[in-house]
């Protein structure tokens, strides 16, 4: 989907997302908060449903999000099933004030595996800022995310806690699943401690890290980094040898690679020269 009459997209990305749930949790409190974007939609036939559009920065990509809010109440489930075709991510939103939306949750789950199946949804508790009346505990409401593979955020749109970070993860994983990582890793952001990382590990073998001078968790990050990264090259004598590569064809060629290894040894030992003072024809044998 492209923005019409205009020849430059805002956009990198165009994301449809819907919030379901029971009536009366909020999820409209959650549109307000998102100050940017339409809010009309841009159909004439939206009655029941509230729109609004936001874009959001992930890892250096502009990522537009169509944000739909089905109605919770019965009469507006064929609205839901109509909408749904072509949303590609999902927010479950409850009341954790209110025991009985996080009870219907269960129904919402099982009309999105009906006529949505497959796109990915995450779990969403709001009005954080009610917590003297919970109903709902949250390590409860954390279980029940885990057991459907759901990720767990509670929101608060009054205090405009977690709002964004609940889009922004949701975007994360469809983008994933659909091999977007990609295209927008060559250009993210590294951190500091990535960096220091990538520097290290480029210059220093991996059998060697355990003899630098750094504290025994910051050289076990070392090496899962050199791994998760696989910059598992050992620089000997000036060369880079594959740490893979030399253990495959150990394990493959056996004696031969020892033979290999054998012959570079014997090939960087200095020659050992005889004595200035000493020839075959002076030495003697006692």
């Amino acid at each position: 989907m492209g923005t019409q009459g205009s020849p430059v997209k805002s956009y990198d990305y165009l994301l449809k997302f819907l919030l379901v749930g029971d009536s009366d949790v909020g999820k409209g409190e959650i549109l307000e908060t998102l100050q940017d974007g339409a809010s009309e939609s841009p159909y004439s036939y939206s009655n029941g449903i509230d729109y609004k559009t936001t874009t959001i920065l992930l890892d250096g990509r502009r990522v537009k999000l169509e944000l739909w809010d089905t109605s919770g109440q019965g009469r507006f489930c064929t609205i839901f099933r109509s909408y749904s075709r072509g949303a590609q991510g999902i927010l479950l939103v409850y009341d954790i004030t209110n025991r009985w939306s996080f009870d219907g949750i269960d129904r919402w789950i099982k009309e999105i595996d009906e006529h949505a199946p497959g796109v990915p949804r995450i779990l969403v508790g709001n009005r954080l800022h009610l917590a003297f009346k919970r109903q709902v505990p949250t390590e409860q409401a954390r279980s029940y995310a885990e057991k459907n593979g759901m990720t767990f955020f509670e929101v608060s749109p009054l205090c405009n806690f977690n709002v964004t970070e609940s889009f922004t993860e949701l975007s994360r994983i469809v983008l994933m699943r659909h091999g977007m990582e990609k295209i927008w890793r060559p250009n993210r952001v590294f951190s500091l401690q990535d960096l220091c990382c990538r520097a290290i590990v480029s210059c220093t073998p991996v059998h060697l890290i355990d003899k630098l001078p750094l504290p025994v968790a910051i050289k076990s990050h070392l090496k899962s980094f050199s791994m998760a990264n696989g910059m598992n090259a050992v620089m000997m004598h000036g060369r880079s040898y594959s740490v893979a590569g030399s253990s495959g064809g150990a394990a493959g060629s056996g004696g031969g690679s020892k033979g290999n290894s054998l012959k570079r040894s014997k090939s960087i030992r200095p020659p050992q020269s005889p004595p200035q003072n000493c020839s075959r024809s002076n030495c003697k044998i006692s």
